[in-house]
């Protein structure tokens, strides 16, 4: 099935116009770490690049470059997404402080039925997606507005009872546990 390889997605390398905007949005926001920083030199130009983490596993999930010549969307990635190990209650405070932050918009608390997200734009445009696993497998794609207001039981229900009856639907742990079975052939 595979070419032989194992690959695990380690990092994304993105260019940025205001490197310390950036490197402060992702740090006082998202709560990533600088871990190391300096000069590197790039045919033309001198700039620098920020290396941003937040596991003791990975010297970097994030590096910046200061290479971007303006701010806006991008034509080549929608978004970067990131997983969290946290809590329902650790979206609801997400959304809060994206909302309170200058620059960020288009924040969207969304459900996949395999998991809880929350989408914003970030202050030059990058899409970005933190999410927290669900329960459930859900056949992808599947998105619906979330209603980060309700408490968690009754997100838990209402995702559940919204999805029970799409095509294979189910536990996580047998999607995962089918997955390896797989991978392992």
């Amino acid at each position: 099935m595979s070419a032989g390889l194992n690959l695990e997605f380690a990092h994304a390398v993105v260019l940025v116009c205001d490197m310390e905007r950036m490197v402060d949005f992702y740090t006082n926001v998202l709560g990533f770490e600088v871990t190391d920083r300096g000069p590197i030199d790039r045919p033309g130009t001198s700039t620098e690049i920020v290396f941003l983490s937040q596991t003791a596993t990975h010297h970097h999930q994030l590096a910046f470059i200061g290479l971007r010549d303006t701010a806006g969307r991008s034509n080549s990635v929608d978004h970067l997404a990131f997983r969290t190990s946290g809590n329902l209650a650790d979206l609801r405070r997400l959304k809060e402080r994206l909302e309170a932050t200058e620059g960020v918009d288009g924040i969207r608390p969304i459900t996949h039925g395999n998991a809880w997200s929350v989408y914003f734009r970030d202050p030059e445009g990058n899409g970005v997606e933190v999410f927290l696993d669900t329960p459930w497998h859900v056949a992808q794609p599947q998105a619906r507005p979330l209603d980060l207001s309700l408490d968690d039981a009754e997100i838990e229900a209402w995702t559940e009872a919204s999805y029970r009856d799409e095509p294979r639907f189910g536990p996580i742990e047998q999607f995962y546990a089918d997955r390896a079975e797989h991978l392992a052939r």
